[in-house]
């Protein structure tokens, strides 16, 4: 599994004394293998959070589905950010965020 990670902020341009309308600090991850890849978020805010937000196969993107949650990348990439201090993992539907279940090993993620 490669591990990529790349830094972000998002941010207004500031007012004129230096206040912003919004500003968002994130980290991306990006774990992939052969042509697959899983992209997580992680807001810096939030230290002990990250949500996987898409899977990637080959130039696709698309929402996570039930069969993902035992895809063997997956588990490796959820083990890795419990590794790093990720410790309330979520993964994006089209109805929003939902939680991952800790567990110690994983053989699979589940809801």
């Amino acid at each position: 599994m490669r591990v990529d990670v790349s830094h972000h902020i998002d941010a207004s341009a500031p007012d004129a004394e230096g206040f912003y309308d919004y500003h968002y600090e994130y980290d991306i991850y990006r774990f992939s293998e052969g042509g697959k890849a899983y992209v997580v978020r992680s807001y810096i805010e939030e230290g002990d959070r990250a949500a996987i937000v898409s899977c990637l196969d080959g130039e696709t993107s698309r929402l996570l589905g039930p069969a993902d949650l035992t895809d063997p990348l997956l588990i490796e990439a959820v083990a890795y950010l419990r590794g790093v201090g990720k410790t309330t993992l979520d993964w994006l539907t089209a109805d929003g965020y939902v939680p991952l279940e800790p567990r110690a090993a994983p053989t699979a993620v589940t809801l």
